[in-house]
């Protein structure tokens, strides 16, 4: 009883203020402007009230609400392995990745794959392993193919400045590329990023976390908020592949992300390039 009386009051104040704040406010049923968000009690407005907890709609501040999916009941092992099999034999990738890891990483991102409807936590797992798939050749490589030729240091970040002698080229499922993505990748995940960016290429686990930390930073909210697939190879490698710069490797990754919405028996949705 003493729940149900506090959300009706909640209800009646929601209602009072709409009486004296018209401004700021509008009716029960929404219908808001995109840049106002609709409060869990269906009235409109911009502060913490409105956009945090319970934000149905809009700029809201605070995460969707995770369902009950089973990331682990749709990437099966007949699922990964039908990726990593294609991988030959003598691919170093064959004995560094595997199901057991990545599910073990899952832990520390447990949103992953678990936002929206079951169908839209289908897409995100078919758009991260299509990804992955494009990155690694079907988990063959560690380390991108001639990776330290290449200068990945951003000299201009002096919050995560390069060390010497170290280079922040590709790796890892994702291929974690950039002093600016090692630094803070290594604070969050627990290793040292910008001294031994080497980590990720020998430690499985911490590769896949760097994976997924990447992509629930720069990716997960663009396919989770339905943007489409095309969107997140921007985020990914946009400046090389997007706008015509590279259509055939935004092709391959198109195709991936088909075959495994296929696989899991999901649309792929619109807006599939970039």
């Amino acid at each position: 009883m003493a729940t149900i009386s506090k959300s009706l009051l909640a209800i009646i104040l929601t209602g009072v203020l709409a009486g004296l704040l018209p401004g700021s406010v509008v009716g029960q049923d929404c219908g808001c402007a995109a840049d106002v968000c609709c409060s869990r009690w269906g009235y409109c407005g911009t502060t913490e009230d409105y956009c945090g907890t319970g934000c149905q709609e809009g700029p809201c501040t605070a995460p969707p609400p995770t369902n009950n999916v089973s990331v682990q009941e749709i990437v099966t092992e007949e699922f990964f392995n039908g990726i990593i099999d294609q991988a030959a034999a003598g691919c170093v990738g064959k004995s560094f990745y595997s199901r057991a890891v990545f599910l073990e990483a899952l832990n520390t991102y447990p949103r992953f794959g678990k936002v929206g409807t079951v169908d839209d936590s289908k897409r995100e797992i078919a758009a991260f392993f299509a990804h992955v798939t494009h990155e690694t050749g079907h988990f063959c490589y560690i380390e991108e193919i001639n990776g330290a030729s290449k200068d990945y240091c951003d000299e201009d970040n002096t919050q995560y400045p390069c060390v010497a002698g170290k280079g922040y080229y590709g790796r890892g499922p994702i291929q974690l590329s950039w002093n600016f993505n090692y630094g803070p990748a290594g604070n969050s995940i627990g290793f040292d990023g910008l001294n031994a960016p080497e980590t990720v290429a020998t430690d499985s686990l911490i590769s896949f976390k760097t994976a997924l930390w990447f992509w629930m930073n720069n990716v997960h909210s663009i396919i989770t908020s339905g943007q489409g697939f095309g969107p997140t190879i921007r985020a990914i490698n946009g400046a090389l592949e997007c706008d015509g710069a590279n259509p055939d490797t935004v092709r391959a990754r198109v195709g991936y992300y088909t075959d495994y919405c296929s696989q899991l028996g999901v649309s792929p949705g619109d807006n599939l390039t970039c």
